[in-house]
């Protein structure tokens, strides 16, 4: 899926307020006991917190832009399985004639033909984006708190049905229990493809030239598939991901024993003249503790938000719309009524499935 407009700051806040709650929690409880049990010797130098600081920053960096860097890749990976199921879908119109057939095919059952084919397609991108969509033991951050809320209310359309069930409009019985039968479908399906043509090749329906460029469509279908299936099942690396997440925690827990040390130094300083604000100064820690920790932390979700593109989060590459969107091409070019098309997947709360 993909969230269309930018987000609005309530969103961002909703999305992080229960982080947000416990970084008040922590800090209030730490200035607490500066304030009422004066633990003034209970403190760390800033010199070494800076040093973590800016690994956790450095770390954080790279994290996000490995994770866009998948982003990025899974949508031009999609984007070129637009291009090329168009082609598909052109050149099996044009290539499939009687021009060099010994025994000549009315004009339905060329129709037929084009129609089988075009269908086994649109069957293997049913097939793929259900494949994308299934869940791996490393993909972890849909289960938490505020995104399964989000999952709770935009959910994916693969969560709702099975593979069988939305093959089966496009598939004959013949073929659905052949692919039915296999761990990947979406191979399968690119193989009945290929023996399909072969045997339109034979009987001099597709011409042999226009026959293999038929097959290097189907060869370009394969690297999509297999670039597609190589982000889903290799995970962003989890000595990375995982320490990181941990350098970050660290940081946010050790920054109270910094900061409100130096908000109260402040304080004293300020209550030579003005005594009142002075005692009460260190309180100031709070909200400026929250804000440096909601950052790093906030920073650090988003790249674990965007480790795995096919997850099913609001910032997935939206393969069901693109998958539906080639659907409705391919069908409206093959004659179909505006009724017998299915119609486009909604956006959700601004967001594309």
């Amino acid at each position: 899926m993909y969230t269309k407009k930018v987000y609005k700051t309530t969103d961002m806040a909703k999305w992080t307020r229960y982080e947000t709650f416990l970084f008040f929690a922590i800090i209030i409880v730490v200035v607490a006991l500066y304030y009422f049990f004066d633990l003034s010797w209970l403190q760390i130098p800033w010199t070494p917190l800076a040093l973590i600081g800016t690994a956790v920053a450095f770390v954080i960096g790279f994290q996000n832009n490995s994770a866009y860097g998948r982003i990025w890749e899974a949508r031009m990976i999609w984007g070129g399985i637009v291009n090329t199921s168009r082609t598909f879908g052109m050149f099996i119109q044009d290539m499939v004639t009687n021009e060099y057939a010994d025994v000549k095919s009315s004009k339905e059952e060329l129709h037929h033909e084009i129609k089988t084919l075009t269908y086994r397609h649109i069957a293997w991108m049913t097939a793929l984006r259900h494949s994308m969509r299934t869940s791996k033991p490393w993909e972890t951050v849909i289960n938490e708190k505020a995104n399964r809320e989000w999952s709770e209310m935009v959910r994916p359309p693969e969560w709702s049905t099975t593979v069988e069930e939305d093959l089966k409009p496009y598939l004959s019985a013949q073929d659905m229990e052949y692919v039915m039968s296999k761990n990947n479908k979406q191979t399968a399906l690119l193989y009945l493809q290929s023996h399909h043509l072969r045997k339109l090749k034979e009987s001099g329906l597709i011409w042999e030239f226009s026959f293999l460029n038929l097959e290097s469509i189907l060869e370009e279908l394969f690297t999509v598939q297999g670039k597609s299936e190589r982000i889903k099942n290799f995970p962003y690396p989890r000595h990375f991901a995982t320490l990181n997440h941990y350098f970050m925690w660290i940081f946010i827990l050790m920054l109270p024993l910094a900061i409100v040390p130096q908000f109260a130094e402040i304080g004293q300083e300020i209550s030579k003249s003005h005594p009142f604000v002075g005692d009460l100064f260190m309180w100031l820690a709070v909200p400026f503790y929250v804000i440096v920790a909601w950052v790093f932390h906030t920073m650090e979700k988003i790249g674990r938000t965007g480790e795995n593109p096919f997850e099913g989060s609001a910032n997935d590459v939206p393969i069901s719309t693109i998958a539906r969107g080639i659907e409705i091409d391919l069908r409206q070019n093959l004659g179909e009524q505006a009724g017998e098309i299915p119609e486009q997947f909604p956006v959700v709360y601004d967001t594309q499935m």
